[in-house]
């Protein structure tokens, strides 16, 4: 019962464009939320707070705030934590190999977008259902980022930042396998300054890496999504002879 109801609060929260830090002018989708993977069936649950996990995840966070004393990597947190997918994507121009925008590459920014606006979705019922505090909340603390009016009160489980970042970068590797090591490496990075921000605890990061894979595979299964992703590859063969 309790899933039940959690995933109808999740389809009202996403429809009502609750969840505001997140809301995005609405892009079409491979798939709609039900016919995607629930989470809340995929992923454990996250740590219990008298656990060794949740200890790991503590001392992770205690991790993240001394990152901050790095004014190079705590400029990379703050502009890791801009909700949006310019934002994303231009964090990976230099590891991918070409500037990536809607009018330098349409087709590979096509699906991107679409994917990423597609797995998107799985991420709310899961917020919902487990609706873990953040470590900001928890600790009474300020974030690196000053996020802290947008995200109090949303769950912390999973983190759709490290989705965003983990997918773009599944993505990008199939377009431009050759540069897949970088790629992943600033997708890492990614997920990391959410613990440094004080948004996530690591096991949601870790989860979410998890749940992008997932999300992943589904979209392999769509027609439409296999089309546009060989336009995608075809446009970046194109731009790196021109190079």
């Amino acid at each position: 019962m309790k899933r039940i109801l959690t995933h109808i609060l999740a389809a009202v929260l996403l429809g009502c464009g609750a969840l505001s830090v997140h809301a995005q002018t609405p892009v079409p989708t491979y798939f709609t939320t039900e016919e995607l993977p629930d989470l809340i069936q995929c992923l454990p649950a996250p740590p219990d707070t008298m656990s060794a996990g949740f200890t790991y995840d503590i001392m992770r966070y205690m991790w993240g705030k001394a990152q901050r004393s790095d004014p190079e990597r705590a400029a990379i947190a703050k502009r890791d934590a801009v909700w949006s997918y310019e934002a994303l994507l231009a964090e990976f121009n230099q590891p991918f190999g070409m500037e990536i925008s809607k009018s330098r590459t349409p087709a590979i920014w096509n699906v991107l977008e679409r994917s990423l606006a597609t797995v998107d979705q799985m991420r709310v019922a899961p917020k919902a259902y487990f609706h873990r505090m953040r470590p900001f909340e928890r600790f009474h603390e300020t974030m690196l980022t000053g996020e802290e009016a947008e995200l109090s009160g949303e769950g912390s489980y999973p983190s759709g930042h490290t989705m965003r970042s983990w997918l773009a970068a599944l993505l990008l590797s199939e377009i431009n396998p050759a540069a897949s090591g970088a790629i992943y490496a600033r997708a890492w990075m990614y997920g990391e300054s959410r613990v440094i921000a004080g948004a996530h605890w690591q096991s949601d990061v870790d989860a979410s890496r998890v749940a992008s894979s997932i999300g992943y595979a589904r979209l392999q299964t769509s027609p439409a999504f296999r089309k546009h992703m060989a336009k995608a590859q075809a446009e970046f063969r194109k731009l790196q002879r021109g190079n």
